[in-house]
C-alpha cells in the first residue's frame, strides 16, 4: 500500500491523482488530521487502521439496507481478522433524529466500546458522530449545536461511504434532526472528525441507480456552493474546484456504467474534496431553502439542493460570475446543472415533487431562518427565497 503525508494544497491534488491512478493499488494520503485510504478492496483494511488507533472493540453504526447487501458482512470480517471484537447497530434511518443517536448510545453504553466506524451514506456517518458525542460527553444532542462544545476527548472513529454523496467522512460537522420538531441541528466539533476515511469503490457497486444518482448531485451542490461562499478561502476553493472536476465529468458514466470502477472512485474522491470544501467554507442559500423541502416532505436532500440549486446559482451571477465561469468554463453553470438533473432523472419543478403550492410562503420563512442561508455570497431575503420557491414552482 502506497502512502503519502501531505500538507496544504498538495493534498487536494494527491487525492485527485489517486483517482487517476491504474494499478488498482490501494493508496493512502492524510488530509489534516485524517488518513484517506483510496481503493478497490480498501475495507479489508479496516481492522489494521483501527488497530493503529489502539481499538479493541468497534461500534459498527449503520442501516439495515447495507446488512442486506452484504457491505455490513465484510466491515465485521475486516474487524474480525484483527481480532476486535464489533458491537452492530444498524438502526440508522435516512435523516437521523436525537432518537436514532440516543438508540445508537445506548446499543453502546457497557460494551467497552473504544472505536466506531460509520458505514453508509450521511445519515450513517452523521449518527455516528452523534453517538459519539453522547456516549463521550454526555447530555443531549442539542448541548452540542454549534462548534466545538464538547468538553471532553472524543473516540476515534472511521467514516466508510457506500455513496459518493455527502461527503461527511470529511467534516467535522453531524447533521442531526431534533425529533418531533424537524429542526436540522448541525453540531460541530474537531474532536469529532473521522481519523481515517476509507473511500472503496466496491462499496457503492450495489448502490440503486436512483440513489446514486442523488447522491451524486449532493456532492455536486457542495462544489458549487462552497465554491462562492462568503466563507472561501484559497484551500477551500482548491478543494471545491478539483470535486467539480472529478463529479461533473464522472457523473453521467457512472450512472450509465454502473460496472465502470474508475468513474465511481473518481465520485467518491470528489464527494470527498467537495466535503472538505464544505469544512472549511460553508453553504449557500440553496441548501437552506433544501433543508425545509427534505424534513416536510421527505424529498431526497440531493433532489431537494437540485430543485433549488440553479435559480441560487443565476440569484448569485451578478455577484459571482467570474467564480462560476471558473468551474462552467463555457456556457451557464445553471444550465449545466439544470442537464445534469435531467442525467439523473431528478425532479425538475417543486410541483413534480409533490410540494404544495400554498406552503410555499411557509417554506420561505423556514429556509430563510436557515444557518447557511447567511453564508451565500449575495445576500439573500425572505422574499428572495420566496421567488427561488416560486420559480422552482
Amino acid at each position: 500500500m502506497e502512502g503519502a503525508v501531505l500538507t496544504d494544497d498538495r493534498q487536494a491534488r494527491a487525492l485527485v491523482d489517486m483517482a487517476r491512478a491504474t494499478s488498482g493499488e490501494i493508496r493512502s494520503a492524510t488530509l489534516g488530521a485524517t488518513r484517506v485510504l483510496f481503493g478497490p478492496g480498501a475495507v479489508a483494511e479496516l481492522g489494521a487502521v483501527a488497530r493503529t488507533l489502539g481499538a479493541g472493540r468497534a461500534l459498527v453504526v449503520t442501516d439495515a439496507g447495507l446488512r442486506a447487501a452484504g457491505h455490513l458482512d465484510r466491515v465485521l470480517a475486516a474487524l474480525d481478522d484483527a481480532s476486535l471484537s464489533p458491537v452492530v447497530f444498524d438502526g440508522v434511518k435516512e435523516n437521523p433524529t436525537t432518537a436514532d443517536v440516543e438508540r445508537g448510545v445506548s446499543a453502546a453504553k457497557g460494551r467497552g466500546i473504544d472505536l466506531i466506524v460509520g458505514l453508509g451514506g450521511g445519515s450513517a456517518m452523521d449518527c455516528a458522530k452523534g453517538i459519539n458525542f453522547i456516549l463521550t460527553n454526555g447530555g443531549r444532542m442539542e448541548d452540542y449545536r454549534g462548534t466545538n462544545l464538547a468538553r471532553q476527548p472524543m473516540l476515534p472513529s472511521i467514516g466508510i461511504p457506500t455513496t459518493a454523496g455527502t461527503g461527511s467522512e470529511a467534516q467535522a460537522f453531524a447533521l442531526i434532526e431534533q425529533e418531533g420538531t424537524r429542526v436540522k441541528m448541525a453540531c460541530g466539533d474537531d474532536k469529532a472528525r473521522f481519523r481515517a476515511a476509507i473511500l472503496d469503490p466496491d462499496l457503492t457497486a450495489t448502490t440503486p441507480r436512483r440513489v446514486a444518482a442523488t447522491a451524486g448531485l449532493d456532492a455536486v451542490s457542495h462544489a458549487v456552493e462552497s465554491y462562492v461562499t462568503t466563507r472561501r478561502n484559497p484551500l477551500s476553493q482548491l478543494f471545491a474546484r478539483e470535486a467539480w472536476g472529478l463529479l461533473s465529468t464522472s457523473y453521467a458514466e457512472s450512472l450509465d456504467h454502473m460496472d465502470n470502477g474508475g468513474a465511481r472512485g473518481r465520485m467518491l474522491l470528489g464527494a470527498f474534496l467537495a466535503g472538505a470544501a464544505i469544512d472549511a467554507s460553508m453553504l449557500g442559500a440553496a441548501h437552506a431553502c433544501a433543508n425545509p423541502l427534505t424534513s416536510r416532505y421527505g424529498i431526497a436532500h440531493g433532489a431537494a439542493v437540485m430543485l433549488m440549486l440553479p435559480h441560487v446559482v443565476r440569484f448569485n451571477a451578478p455577484m459571482t460570475a467570474d467564480l462560476y465561469d471558473d468551474l462552467a468554463e463555457s456556457g451557464s453553470l445553471a444550465a449545466r446543472l439544470e442537464a445534469m438533473r435531467r442525467i439523473g432523472g431528478l425532479p425538475e419543478r417543486l410541483s413534480d415533487a409533490g410540494v404544495p403550492y400554498g406552503d410555499l410562503a411557509g417554506l420561505a420563512d423556514e429556509a430563510s431562518a436557515q444557518w447557511t442561508a447567511s453564508f451565500n455570497p449575495r445576500p439573500v431575503t425572505r422574499d428572495d427565497i420566496l421567488g427561488f420557491y416560486e420559480t422552482a414552482y
